[in-house]
């Protein structure tokens, strides 16, 4: 069109004053025209679908309103108002600027159509211009709104550029080719021209983007609130609205208010409930579905970005031939490319930061989606606690059998039924790894285009002999794909061996205190270092594999270029220095892209691995919605539901992880013959096999054909013996089980309310207590209101204010996890309390009284159970204390093997005589309570008068148990790096140095060969290049993945050749006609060089970091299983965990990569400085100016970023720690229907990590953004220096490109540096470890006690205590107060007291967990400080309150070294009761070698059972029985009897006992203290106990009272005492006379025992 306007010239050819009329008119009035159409444009119905599905990628996904909207719907706040007043100044300046303009070009025009008629165009091209404006006019006054006008700051920019243009062409003309000037008149015109439009650009640049509602002070925007929303344009494209938190940071050390928050769109609540809505067929594509718009416009811009990039080369290109060819057209066109590289370089730099901060919200967004996701599925998903790992299983079975294991590939593929360990990892690992790949996808989309364009110019050199190079190429894939599916193999390895390790190590912190006990810590530590080297072959297997990636990247882009050079010259053209140059350069830039091809290829694929696992995750069973009330919220309420708790024909199981059909089709497939039908991954390789393997014994219980209704408001009691199914009830009747068949009826729902006041929804107290780690009180409340009186009423029922009073800080103490800082009877009082505050309709309790002393219970049923606050509630009660609560229960159940074995109520059992049979009558009870009541009462009236005291004393600040995560401020110390510098040894870093050099050094040798290669010729030729390759961004998280290859800077540092013919000759080298390939081998011989030092320092570096991740790995291992208690009771596990996920990674994968990268980009800059100062030493002037500036942005940024990113990490301890709290405390969450607590919890933990992290990248993006332009400012310094005549072309292509480098080399020494102080913070947290204050010396050699020691056969006292003193911390008070006694061998003591009084504390203190203060313990003899722990602790047997098992079968259980026969472990199984008698002689005969008859004999036994219930059915238990993680698969009361058998293994001369009898039914009970009794005849045996008939008949007892010793004497002298404590414990048990006849037997015997 602009051709036909102007004839004879090209549409571009801007010299000409027609050309730019044409184009200032035309594109502006086309602009405004398509805007017109647009907004009047009417879609016709049947093409609607698909605008719609075109449009919808580009919806806003989640818009600031919408957000906030979400956001308060949750709070529950008022609506969302928003200002819209226009500021009316601003509407009135930009129409009448406009219309003024409109009016004087509407003149020029008009005057210039009736003035030059032959020429018309002129005229009607500027009354288009005058259109244009009317447009602008208008638009503020008709359409007013406060936030930004897109189309006019379009069209005003428009407008500048061709102002420009129009004024800048008549200057031009008037310089070079002396056209006049234009009339004075429209000169001025012109000018003003450029004056109005910057005015009103500048007005519409500073419109924000949106206004903040009235849920944002204005005030608080900068320093609350993230501006990112409220920017204006101009804020916007120079990204300084990133500043005011530099500054900050940069001023101080910031905490977690300084940042700001993230803007509501990105916020973790609003995102996830709209991503909860989109409903698509897979997880990706709710991913895309939901971030759509930022992706493409990452994808756009990044071919924007792609385009300015190879446009300065472009420019460079021209300038040069400028200088070579001066004329003053020549040099005055120089000048305006130089400025129009610098204007390519600002709007590549601004398309960049624009598509990385998409990318970066995508990423953001993403991650946040993930995270929450993969937690609100926690929330709802079946609670998979007790399962067994069939992997291991199936190994041990097969290792006895001596099958040889068989590598199975598809053995690290994501299974359902995921571990703790595994789903932090998910949420860890896995979810930052997909947001990871999608902030850095521009490389993939990039790539190709880069290769495309180069390949163009390429061809435009070489002809045809440039694809011969790519032949190489193509004859190396298969190679290449061959190591990409490698390393995906070993990608899935390296994550199934880390989950593996998370989980041993999950289980070793979670079990320390019991390691401990027994001394077990070496084999731990053992244990996890072999998981550590299973890991650590694995990064063995992918650091090769990395290295053959780097040998492959690194030689074929040599290879790639010397073929195509030898087929060039074969064919007998010149390879001149320019063609030379210009390709090698050009080779160079498609060696990067062809390089992050495949790296990225790998990138995805382990991308897709990480989404496979999670969605596989997300996809795994939920519980129903009458359990879940997450659901229940989104599912419609029904009237009339069933308002009970009851079950019809039940048949339930405990919940297992479904078999995959797949699995099945394979294993059909081959005709094998399964031997387990539900275990999954127990099929038997060949049918030969079969007989041989022994199928992994697995004891599984089911709950068979219950129907049940409890009575409303009534107590109901579920009774039976050990493992007959009473938790396992409860379980079913919380919908945590998985139904067969049956139905269930729950009724939950927390909006009802019934007369009472009591909501519809149960509360729920575990057998094992599950505790937040907060105080008391919160676990109390558990996020209900707090209610004072009810709360103080359920202090005083559940028994707890006379342990409060002891605490220094009452209620406010803090709980440390797992409720670590209580007792386990003040943990269980706890739990209890929390049901009871609760206004629930139904309380379900499990076995609450077992944990407890007897008056305590005692206590608790008669102030709770027949209290008030109980009154009108369904309360169902497991437990064993049946004649204490039957005169209060109105319902009883009795279990047995999983079945009803009788129920009713109370009256109707007694009628039909069962009830005697379940428990004594209950007139024993009747008797005894009148007494009762009148001793408590003064026990009461002493309590309220302790209460009053305290509630004088002013209330202090309570302590805190756990402190705060300590974060380092300021730079990493030197000490930080030299730890990991010497981890890694220094050799290797020396190494690394002098690899440095020598690739450096090769590079100058390159550039200096090749100028050699042109002087050949002879033709003096004095080329610059032609094309200058760039050096491309790396986002450096994506590729220094450590499995990925890094792809170094040296590579495109050496991109830049010059030539300078000048130079001496002393050797005569070949003719260059002649031997065009002598030159080519010489220069091939470099290049291979390069190669050869580049994969050596790769594999120089993955060694040192082998090396570093070793032996830190086990030094903190060491720190932290040999660290005293007191520190593990105040850290939380969450903390552990994460120095050994997260910071072992990051040591693991990323360190080495980022202190290489930082020494090479380092050696650049060095490199680059050099070539400068010696060839253009003015450069120096400016270059001492932008350093200057270079040093300001990055001291702000290394200060900011390193803050951000040390608060990230910490805020993201919380959200792990109570992540895997939550999964597991799950069942008592749902009980309680507080799922939704939670997750508004999490969505404020995830919100600060994430402000964290997302700050930090945008810091990042505005670091990039300045440098860009400091670094275009260089080389147009440089540029303008060159042009002013000092130097020659070549020198000055030299001096451009070097300048170049040195800007980029800065940036990424920059970005290095940073990355390398984050890497290394996870060093300095790790270190922070290593000196932990340790436990005495295991074993010291000096002192080891004889072999003997300690001896039963001593006559004098075992076990001396002389005036000792505890204290749990030095700043604490003393726990135990001048305690002394003596014990001697063979004696049964019982250690009494009230909770808290210090009973555990002594036991502890015997096995030196807490060294005394002063006094000190004698054990035979030896003063128990003066040997080593390991010493003591492998020859005393301590049995604690809550037995833990840990994963393997159940002989490693019991004897974990290996030093007993099976015939031994059988035996001891059987003496706890833990066998029948039938299955331990079918077992212990086929304790012969072959084993492989247990199956048999195990089903014939169930067989018989079935038949006749009373049989003893239990599951069988055999030596190979599978124990899952913590032992969940076992009741708890089975898990007491394991530990005692392990007990009664060891054999010990003094064994401790804490209430280790607590959980279990009193049969079983009078069972193993007959064991007890009989097998542990030949120890010092010391009990500390809660239930008197348990040491009633021991030959002594003391009595604690607040840390003393309140009475030592045998039972019968106590129980007689007057007013003793003992004797007052026994009154108020209920049970006196019994215990009294007791005691007088236990002394008649012994008195004729002494006779005898």
């Amino acid at each position: 069109m602009v051709v036909q306007l102007c004839p004879g010239r090209t549409a571009l050819d801007l010299s000409d004053a027609c050309v730019r009329t044409s184009l200032a008119a035309v594109v502006p009035a086309a602009l405004v025209l398509a805007l017109c159409l647009f907004s009047i444009l009417w879609v016709p119905p049947f093409a609607r679908p698909l605008t719609n599905a075109i449009k919808s990628p580009f919806r806003c996904f989640l818009t600031l309103r919408e957000a906030e909207a979400l956001d308060s719907e949750e709070e529950k706040s008022g609506d969302i108002v928003v200002e819209n007043t226009v500021p009316l100044w601003r509407t009135i300046l930009l129409s009448f600027l406009a219309l003024i303009q409109a009016l004087v070009w509407s003149a020029a025009g008009a005057y210039n159509i009736i003035t030059n008629r032959p020429y018309i165009w002129t005229g009607i091209a500027q009354l288009l211009i005058a259109a244009t404006w009317i447009y602008a006019s208008c638009k503020p006054v008709f359409w007013p709104k406060p936030t930004i006008h897109f189309d006019l700051f379009t069209l005003f920019v428009l407008h500048f550029v061709f102002g420009i243009i129009l004024l800048g062409g008549a200057l031009y003309e008037y310089e070079v080719f002396g056209v006049p000037l234009p009339p004075q008149l429209q000169f001025l015109g012109l000018i003003f021209n450029l004056i109005a439009i910057l005015v009103v650009m500048t007005v519409v640049g500073n419109m924000p983007f949106e206004l903040p509602s009235n849920r944002v002070k204005k005030e608080d925007i900068y320093v609350k609130y993230s501006p990112e929303d409220y920017a204006t344009m101009w804020e916007w494209i120079t990204f300084s609205w990133v500043y005011p938190l530099i500054t900050r940071g940069s001023n101080m050390t910031m905490s977690e208010d300084d940042v700001w928050k993230l803007s509501p769109t990105q916020q973790s609540r609003p995102v996830f409930i709209k991503f909860s809505t989109i409903i698509r067929s897979s997880l990706l594509r709710r991913l895309w579905a939901a971030n759509s718009k930022d992706l493409l416009l990452d994808f756009c811009l990044t071919y924007v970005s792609v385009i300015f990039t190879y446009a300065s080369p472009f420019f460079l290109k021209r300038i040069l031939d400028a200088i070579d060819t001066p004329t003053a057209e020549n040099r005055s066109q120089a000048y305006i490319y130089a400025l129009l590289a610098f204007l390519c370089t600002l709007l590549k730099a601004e398309a960049d930061v624009q598509h990385l901060w998409f990318g970066r919200r995508a990423a953001t967004r993403m991650r946040v989606e993930l995270m929450a996701a993969i937690y609100d599925k926690a929330l709802k998903r079946q609670d998979y606690s007790g399962i067994i790992d069939q992997d291991k299983a199936k190994e041990a079975a097969d290792k006895k059998a001596g099958i040889k294991a068989v590598e199975n590939p598809t053995a690290d593929d994501p299974k359902a039924g995921a571990d703790v360990g595994k789903i932090v990892n998910l949420m860890a690992v896995d979810a930052n790894r997909i947001a990871m790949m999608v902030s850095g996808a521009y490389f993939i989309y990039g790539s190709p285009f880069e290769i495309i364009i180069a390949t163009t110019f390429l061809y435009n050199l070489l002809g045809l002999s440039a694809f011969a190079g790519f032949v190489v190429l193509l004859a190396g894939w298969p190679l290449n794909s061959f190591v990409t599916k490698r390393s995906i193999r070993i990608q899935k390895g390296v994550s199934a061996s880390r989950d593996k390790r998370m989980a041993v190590l999950n289980e070793l912190i979670s079990a320390v205190k019991f390691i401990k006990f027994f001394a077990w810590e070496d084999r731990w530590i053992k244990r996890v270092m072999e998981a550590r080297g299973v890991e650590m072959n694995w990064m063995v297997k992918a650091r090769i594999n990395s290295v053959m990636f780097t040998m492959i990247w690194t030689s074929a882009p040599i290879l790639v270029s010397l073929i195509s050079f030898f087929t060039f010259v074969y064919q007998g053209n010149q390879l001149t220095v320019s063609v030379a140059f210009t390709s090698i350069a050009l080779f160079s830039m498609i060696r990067q892209p062809l390089g992050v091809i495949p790296a990225w290829i790998v990138q995805i694929l382990q991308t897709g691995v990480a989404l496979k696992r999670i969605e596989k995750y997300l996809e795994e069973d939920e519980v129903d919605e009458q359990v879940s009330s997450i659901k229940k919220a989104c599912a419609p309420h029904i009237d009339g539901e069933d308002d009970t708790l009851s079950i019809e024909n039940g048949f339930f199981k405990w919940n297992e992880v479904p078999e995959t059909p797949e699995e099945n089709s394979k294993a059909k497939g081959k005709n094998l013959s399964r031997i387990s039908s539900s275990d999954e991954s127990a099929t038997a390789v060949d049918s030969e096999v079969t007989s041989i393997r022994s199928s992994p014994e697995d004891h599984r219980f089911e709950l068979k054909d219950i129907s049940i209704r409890f009575p409303e408001g009534e107590l109901s009691v579920i009774t039976g013996p050990t493992a007959s199914g009473k938790t396992a009830l409860l379980m079913a009747l919380l919908g945590e089980m998985t139904t067969i068949s049956g139905k269930l009826t729950i009724s939950k729902n927390t909006s009802k309310i019934d007369e009472n006041g009591f909501m519809h929804s149960i509360s729920y107290a575990a057998q094992s207590p599950w505790l937040r780690h907060q105080s008391i009180k919160d676990n109390i409340l558990f996020g209900q209101p707090f209610d004072e009186e009810r709360y103080n009423d359920v202090i005083e029922c559940c028994a707890l204010r006379p342990d409060l009073n002891i605490l220094e800080d009452g209620d406010d103490t803090e709980i440390g996890a797992r409720g670590v800082s209580l007792s386990g009877g003040q943990k269980a009082r706890v739990a209890l309390a929390r049901a009871v505050y609760a206004r629930t309709k139904y309380v379900l309790l499990d076995d609450p009284l077992s944990a407890v002393d007897s008056h305590t219970s005692r206590f608790l049923y008669e102030r709770l159970f027949r209290g008030p606050l109980m009154a009108n509630r369904t309360v169902i009660l497991v437990t064993h204390h049946v004649e204490l609560v039957l005169p209060g229960t109105y319902y009883l159940v009795r279990m047995l093997d999983g079945c009803i074995d009788a129920k009713g109520t109370v009256k109707d059992l007694r009628a039909q005589g069962i009830l005697d049979h379940i428990a004594q009558d209950s007139t024993a009870d009747v008797k005894e309570e009148e007494p009762v009541a009148a001793i408590e009462a003064p026990i009461e009236a002493q309590e309220d008068i302790a209460e009053a005291e305290t509630s004088a004393e002013s209330k202090k600040k309570p302590r805190k148990l756990v402190k705060d995560e300590h974060r380092e401020a300021g730079g990493v110390k030197w000490s930080i790096y030299n730890a990991y510098l010497k981890a890694s040894s220094y050799r290797t870093w020396f190494m690394l140095g002098l690899l440095i050099a020598c690739s450096q050094s090769l590079g100058v040798i390159e550039k200096l060969w090749v100028r050699q290669w042109g002087q050949a010729y002879g033709d003096g030729a004095d080329l610059g290049p032609h094309i200058m390759a760039t050096s491309v961004l790396i986002e450096n998280e994506a590729l220094m993945n450590g499995y990925v290859p890094y792809y170094d800077h040296r590579h495109y540092s050496n991109n830049h050749f010059h030539v300078n013919a000048s130079g001496l000759n002393p050797i005569t080298l070949p003719d260059v006609h002649e031997h065009p390939l002598f030159y080519v081998g010489v220069y091939a011989m470099i290049g291979f060089a390069t190669a050869i030092v580049s994969v050596l320092s790769t594999a120089i570096q993955y060694n040192g970091a082998l090396k570093a991740s070793r032996s830190i790995f086990h030094k903190l291992l060491t720190g932290v299983v040999r660290a005293t208690m007191r520190w593990h009771d105040v850290t939380p596990a969450g903390r552990m965990l994460n120095r050994f996920g997260k910071d072992i990674e990051t040591i693991d994968t990323n360190l080495a990569s980022s202190l290489s990268a930082v020494n090479s980009s380092l050696a650049t800059f060095a490199a680059a400085i050099i070539t400068v100062v010696v060839f253009f030493p003015i450069f120096l002037i400016p270059a001492v100016v932008i350093g200057f500036f270079y040093r300001l942005l990055a001291l702000g940024y290394l200060k900011t970023g390193r803050d951000l990113r040390r608060m990230e990490s910490n805020s993201r301890s919380p959200i792990f720690s109570g992540f895997s709290e939550l999964l597991e405390g799950i069942v008592t969450v749902r009980a309680f229907s507080a799922e939704q607590r939670f997750l508004n919890d999490l969505h404020d933990k995830i919100d600060v990590t994430t402000k964290m992290w997302y700050n930090f990248w945008m810091t990042n993006r505005w670091l990039l953004l300045n440098f860009d332009a400091l670094g275009g400012l260089a080389v147009l310094t440089t540029t303008l220096l060159a042009l002013s005549g000092y130097v020659s072309a070549g020198t000055a292509g030299l001096c451009i490109t070097s300048a170049m480098t040195f800007t980029t080399s800065v940036y990424w020494a920059c970005r290095f540096w940073t990355a390398l102080e984050l890497d290394l913070n996870s060093v300095e947290r790790v270190v922070e470890y290593l000196d932990l204050p340790q436990e005495p010396p295991a074993i010291i050699e000096s002192s080891r006690p004889p072999a003997y020691w300690p001896s039963s056969s001593t006559k004098e006292g075992l076990l001396t205590v002389e005036d000792l003193v505890i204290k749990y911390a030095p700043e604490l008070p003393p726990v135990l107060h001048n305690v002394s006694f003596t014990l001697n061998a063979r004696e049964r003591i019982g250690l009494l007291g009230r909770t808290g009084s210090g009973k555990s504390t002594l036991a502890m203190s015997i096995l030196r967990f807490v060294d005394p203060v002063s006094g000190r313990i004698l054990i035979d003899g030896i003063d128990i400080s003066k040997i080593g722990v390991h010493d003591l602790r492998s020859r005393l047997t301590f049995i604690p309150q809550d037995a833990t098992l840990f994963s393997g079968t159940l002989r490693d259980n019991l004897d974990p070294f290996g030093e007993h026969e099976d015939s031994e472990c059988l035996d001891v199984l059987y003496r706890v009761q833990m066998l029948t008698q039938s299955a331990y002689q079918s077992q212990h005969n086929s304790c012969t070698p072959s084993r492989a008859s247990t199956p048999d004999i195990a089903s014939s036994v169930t067989s018989v059972a079935v038949t006749d219930v009373s049989v003893e059915s239990k599951t069988t238990i055999t030596l190979d029985t599978q124990v899952s993680a913590g032992g969940t698969n076992f009741s708890q009361g089975q898990r007491q009897l394991i530990a005692m058998a392990r007990a009664l293994l060891r054999r010990s001369a003094i064994i401790v006992l804490d209430e280790a009898t607590s959980s279990i039914d009193f049969d079983t009970d009078a069972k193993i203290q007959a064991t007890i009794r009989e097998e542990f005849t030949d120890s010092l045996l010391l009990t500390v106990a809660h239930r008197l008939r348990t040491v009633i008949d021991y030959d002594r007892l003391i009595v604690l009272d607040a840390g003393e010793v309140a009475e030592f004497d045998t039972p019968l002298n106590l129980i007689q005492k007057e007013d003793g404590i003992f004797r007052t414990m026994c009154l108020k048990s209920g049970t006196f006379a019994e215990l009294e006849a007791a005691a007088k037997g236990k002394a008649e015997r012994d008195t004729t025992k002494a006779r005898a």
